[in-house]
């Protein structure tokens, strides 16, 4: 006893099948688009390029030209620092700039020595830095702080000395955090900041409270 098989299936359109991939191709980007593309690295060291490729390799640039790029741009400031880097493209061309983060800030404010990451491990961070550092990276976080005051943002960035494991004017960030709480310890408006600034500066701005 025979069975007849079921008819084969005859694609009728490209669109329609698995069988094409050029239909699920995706439309070419025109190069005048900017376009913005976050990358982590560790400063001062040109990452593999076998990393970079999947995210700038569509957008028509050389991942190991981008990483001398990034390796340039991070060495002076950020060596040895794993930081977040922006890339700029546009018209094939990419625009590098740091977009550091808490931590990295308050590393940076300790301003240890340099360290060989692939032979020294598990570094710990217990130096000191003062409030006036602190108040200074809060200012830097500022716009991308979900802090409503000034005092916030400070607490915020005293909270990631925590993490890091340093202290602030030889005290514990926790119990620093409590005395500007208790109004202990006042920290002055983002807007007196930027007075006290446009003051030493020079500028003027607004005097709207």
């Amino acid at each position: 006893m025979t069975t007849s098989r079921p008819p084969r299936r005859v694609c009728k359109s490209a669109h329609s099948c698995r069988r094409h991939p050029s239909s699920a191709m995706p439309p070419k980007l025109d190069p005048s688009q900017v376009v913005e593309v976050f990358v982590r690295v560790t400063g001062g060291e040109v990452g593999a390029a076998s990393s970079l490729a999947p995210k700038i390799g569509p957008l028509g640039l050389s991942p190991k030209k981008i990483g001398e790029d990034i390796a340039k741009e991070t060495a002076k400031d950020w060596k040895g620092l794993r930081v977040t880097v922006k890339l700029t493209v546009q018209n094939r061309q990419a625009k590098v700039s740091v977009v550091p983060s808490a931590a990295a800030l308050v590393i940076k404010a300790l301003k240890e020595p340099e360290r060989d990451r692939k032979k020294v491990k598990n570094i710990k961070h217990s130096g000191n830095i003062s409030l006036d550092d602190v108040i200074e990276i809060a200012r830097t976080m500022r716009p991308r702080s979900m802090a409503k005051e000034m005092a916030g943002t400070v607490k915020e960035i005293l909270g990631t000395c925590v993490s890091v494991g340093c202290t602030v004017d030889g005290k514990d960030p926790k119990d620093l955090q409590q005395e500007i709480d208790d109004g202990e310890v006042e920290i002055p408006s983002a807007r007196t900041v930027a007075r006290l600034d446009a003051f030493h500066t020079g500028t003027v701005i607004g005097t709207t409270p």
